[in-house]
């Protein structure tokens, strides 16, 4: 019987509780074990890469845990066992590997990088077949997960088939200036312990992923994943695809759907690439190509908003054409003003006066012919139409992702709500051009009229690119 998503759920919280910013590395761990993957760690000494697979361990019943630090002067007898005196004497060479990493089903492998060939070819078995060579023998192992530990990814290409093997490669940092004070406070108590998933459960995941589809969306996205892939050099290689498939039908069958789609692909940048610094270029790639979630400024709009201001503004405070006189009235008016403005205050006048000086402004203004202010209009219109024409699909990704996300078992929260924040973020960038293209157009349709006028409708305004 397959686990309840309400179950896995209890088990991630109990993974989590206490760990700082390791939701995704939970996620992971745990999606990674289900699916019968490994996961390697890349990050600095004291980040809990340890404490998560000790925590790992106690979400499988019946198997025992296997930690280890690795260095060139390991041998194998610290990883597989010493061998057997008394096989010796028979004339096989076996080895006691009871309490060692072929008899565990968690296993946590620090500086995995850092062992020597004779340990490395032995585990590259181990950890793809579930197989150990004992003597003359191959017998199955009941691992489920190696979670492997680096400071940095390996760089000798020698190392590259076993590094191949972790399907999941999650970078881990220090706790950021966020969490920094909760770092400093004494550890919570352990969250309650919810039991553990038995053989069975994990059997009976692994035969209902195989009947999970893979629709003809999501394979379109992985193809042009794959051709993204080959532009920038990121090797891949054909089981490395195989696998990841595996994992994308895990996740959906763990939240109860018989079939992958779009979001499950935020894997892609834990699984693909090569390299950490790697990450988010994919991280990327998944905003802007699936969840359409990358945040935007429309600069096109910003420019073009800003050209109409500019025009508005020239408009209004255009002299008429016949100015110089008016002008001169103006001018003296003003003066006027300004030489009586302490009388008219004593006498209470002064709102008369602006009144009268407010209208003579008014006729001093230049007038336009209603073909002017309709062709402006009518260019604000078009312009109008092509920002709700913009908008409507980011709404309608909007409404669809924050229904897609909602109550995902895996995906982390922060990250679902990054993907909603950035859609509210571009759509209040539009809302905020759309009120000043509002105010743009009450000030061409306030512009003075004069109907008599034969001026013929202006250029349009010139818009930038």
């Amino acid at each position: 019987m397959l686990p309840s998503p309400a179950r896995l759920r209890a088990l991630i919280a109990t993974l989590e509780c206490g760990l700082l910013e390791r939701g995704t590395a939970v996620r992971l761990a745990l999606l990674a074990a289900l699916a019968g993957e490994h996961v390697l760690l890349v990050g600095p000494p004291g980040t809990a890469k340890s404490e998560l697979a000790r925590r790992l361990h106690h979400c499988f019943e019946g198997g025992r845990y296997f930690e280890r630090l690795l260095t060139r002067f390991s041998t194998p007898e610290e990883l597989f066992g010493p061998l057997s005196l008394k096989a010796l004497e028979d004339d096989r060479y076996e080895r006691l590997v009871d309490g060692y990493l072929p008899t565990a089903s968690i296993a946590f492998l620090d500086e995995v990088f850092k062992a020597n060939s004779a340990i490395l070819n032995a585990l590259l078995t181990l950890l793809n077949e579930r197989e150990f060579d004992n003597g003359r023998g191959r017998a199955p192992v009941p691992l489920i997960c190696v979670i492997g530990a680096t400071n940095e990814p390996p760089a000798d290409e020698s190392l590259l088939a076993f590094h191949d093997r972790f399907l999941l490669r999650v970078p881990v940092a220090a706790v950021g200036e966020a969490s920094f004070a909760a770092l400093l406070e004494p550890a919570p108590a352990p969250a309650e312990a919810v039991a553990g998933l038995d053989s069975a459960e994990l059997t009976a995941v692994r035969a209902a992923r195989d009947r999970v589809l893979l629709p003809t969306d999501v394979l379109a996205h992985l193809t042009a994943l794959r051709g993204f892939l080959h532009e920038r050099g990121i090797v891949v290689s054909d089981r490395r695809w195989r696998l990841f498939a595996g994992l994308l039908r895990t996740q959906a069958v763990t939240e109860g759907r018989d079939a992958v789609d779009g979001y499950d692909l935020w894997l892609v940048p834990y699984a693909l690439p090569a390299d950490p610094a790697q990450v988010p270029l994919l991280a990327q790639w998944f905003a802007d190509e699936v969840a359409q979630a990358a945040p935007q400024e429309a600069p096109w709009l910003a420019r073009a908003v800003e050209a109409f201001e500019q025009q508005l503004q020239i408009e209004q405070q255009a002299p008429p054409e016949d100015g110089d006189d008016e002008a001169g009235k103006l001018a003296l008016a003003q003066a006027i003003g300004r030489r009586e403005g302490d009388a008219a205050r004593a006498s209470g006048s002064e709102g008369m006066l602006r009144i009268v000086s407010a209208r003579l402004e008014e006729k001093l203004r230049r007038r336009y012919s209603p073909a002017h202010v309709e062709a402006r209009l009518a260019q604000l219109d078009d312009l109008a139409q092509r920002v709700s024409a913009h908008r409507a699909p980011i709404e309608a990704a909007a409404k669809c992702t924050a229904g897609a996300v909602q109550g995902r078992l895996w995906l982390p929260p922060e990250l679902a709500a990054s993907f909603t924040a950035a859609q509210r973020h571009t759509l209040s960038v539009l809302d905020s051009f759309e009120q000043r293209l509002a105010a743009v157009r009450d000030g061409f349709a306030g512009l003075p009229v004069d109907v008599t006028s034969r001026e013929t409708a202006p250029p349009p305004v010139a818009l930038p690119a």
